[in-house]
């Protein structure tokens, strides 16, 4: 069955996340999986690389999409923006194997959280504005805590209903932009809610309110709900990349696998979310970018599977 490899960015505060709900009206995943279905026939199959939680943005979020209609990417491109609401994008559309999965393949990915240290008129929904005066380097040196393979059953929610709360970060790191401190970090997988966590424990690091020893042993102890009371907004958080395996130019089979091609993301500008990524459409236009620093080596360190299995527990973002 044809398959693609889309690669979109949206808006997620009007959405109850990305993965399709009985529930919940509306998703990311089935808002798209509607306009698949209208576009290439309702055998139309949509799946997603993160599980993004309500609320949470995207800037490169990858997908695929299989059906039995062939058409072109462009065709796909732009008949699918077509079909969607106005805070969901597709950047690009590439051919991919049959057996190309966007979540059972990707190596690892990355977030982004944005905190705003003003009031903003703009951008509101794309941050958090902590009021409260923050010493970033302190956060810097508590964010290299997190590095590694580590237990995370502190910073997670519903750690008891979990097969393993491990996770290996590849990098964890805090920048400075102007009027925003920006917190990146790097797995194979994460738990449900825990880069909010994690970013809320570290606003407690910069407030002055945790010392940098305090937040080494909740990572230590591992007591499960120990932080829940600190879980950031989703209005900050960015799905910012998903890499599959090693840099190479094009994707091939899992069975044959040598390498999937890594997006090079841009982050936001002011005037909202927008990203471009290799392969994607031309005439995307950006606002402002946020300096980025790379984060760990130009891919994984591990495995096109990573060291988690990541067909085992609920990994979300």
């Amino acid at each position: 069955m044809p398959t693609w490899k889309l690669t979109l960015e949206y808006d997620g505060t009007r959405y109850h996340g990305w993965q399709s709900q009985k529930n919940a009206d509306r998703t990311v995943q089935g808002v798209l999986g509607r306009a698949a279905r209208e576009l290439l026939g309702e055998d139309a199959t949509v799946g997603g690389a993160g599980r993004t939680d309500a609320g949470v943005h995207a800037l490169a979020q990858i997908a695929h999409v299989k059906a039995r209609k062939e058409l072109s990417p462009v065709e796909i491109q732009h008949g699918l923006n077509d079909r969607l609401p106005f805070d969901v994008n597709v950047m690009s559309v590439e051919p991919a194997p049959p057996d190309f999965h966007a979540r059972h393949d990707a190596a690892s990915r990355r977030y982004l959280y944005r905190i705003s240290r003003r009031r903003t008129a703009f951008e509101k929904r794309l941050v958090w504005w902590v009021k409260d005066s923050l010493d970033a380097s302190t956060m810097r040196e508590a964010a290299r805590l997190f590095v590694g393979r580590h237990d995370f059953s502190a910073f997670c929610e519903n750690a008891a209903g979990l097969d393993s709360t491990e996770v290996v970060v590849v990098a964890s790191e805090v920048t400075e932009a102007g009027q925003e401190i920006h917190y990146r970090i790097e797995a194979s997988h994460f738990l449900w809610k825990m880069v909010r966590r994690l970013v809320g424990t570290l606003i407690e690091v910069g407030r002055g309110n945790l010392s940098v020893d305090e937040a080494r042993r909740l990572l230590d102890e591992r007591l499960p709900g120990s932080t829940a009371v600190w879980t950031a907004p989703p209005s900050g958080l960015f799905l910012e990349e998903v890499r599959y395996g090693k840099t190479a130019p094009a994707l091939v089979s899992r069975r044959d696998r040598v390498a999937a091609p890594a997006p090079r993301v841009r982050p936001i500008g002011p005037s909202g979310p927008a990203a471009r990524v290799s392969g994607g459409s031309s005439g995307q236009k950006r606002a402002g970018k946020i300096p980025h620093r790379p984060l760990g080596p130009t891919g994984p360190r591990h495995g096109p599977a990573g060291p988690s299995a990541p067909r085992g527990p609920r990994k979300r973002g």
